[in-house]
């Protein structure tokens, strides 16, 4: 039995298409190594990613995320969208920094994904989990360049002296 071929052209994102698709609040599908016979723990998370910046994520530390993250010392995020087209965008690499949540954070990533009038009830629903619960942190990550396209298309962003860089943020209120 032969493969059946595909008509439609695959074509791999340029640097400034990945990063301004990269920038777009969609929700990412977060991945980490779980441990050396298992999988890893794959699971959608808000981020925040500016380009030519550091791409985060809020999380509490005591998650299991976080404590895998912590072994692992990198994650992954894969953002994609199938309308109008098919596209994504992979960003992988190693923990830069792992600092405490700031009200900051809270409203840039809620202002992200919130219409207004919904975002200042959610940042007190945050706010009152949070102190109930462990808090949170932000780890973010170096080294960890885009790749992009639709099916089995990729590459690395090259030639700006920029890398953007993937990041956990898990934080508590200040």
């Amino acid at each position: 039995m032969s493969a059946r071929r595909s008509s439609v052209p695959i074509m791999g994102l340029s640097e400034e298409e990945r990063e301004l698709f990269l920038a777009e609040p969609r929700v990412a599908a977060f991945s980490v190594a779980a441990g050396p016979d298992r999988g890893p723990v794959t699971v959608p998370i808000w981020y925040q990613y500016t380009p030519g910046g550091e791409a985060w994520v809020l999380m509490s530390p005591t998650s299991r995320k976080a404590r895998l993250i912590e072994q692992a010392g990198r994650f992954s995020l894969m953002v994609e969208r199938v309308e109008p087209t098919a596209r994504y965008v992979s960003v992988e690499g190693p923990v830069l920094r792992s600092e405490p949540r700031t009200e900051e954070l809270l409203v840039e990533m809620t202002d992200r994904y919130l219409p207004p009038d919904k975002a200042a009830a959610y940042r007190e629903f945050a706010r009152r989990e949070l102190a109930t619960r462990s808090p949170s942190t932000c780890a973010r990550s170096a080294g960890s360049r885009p790749t992009s396209g639709p099916g089995e298309a990729g590459g690395t962003l090259t030639g700006t002296g920029r890398e953007p860089r993937a990041g956990l943020t898990a934080s508590q209120p200040t």
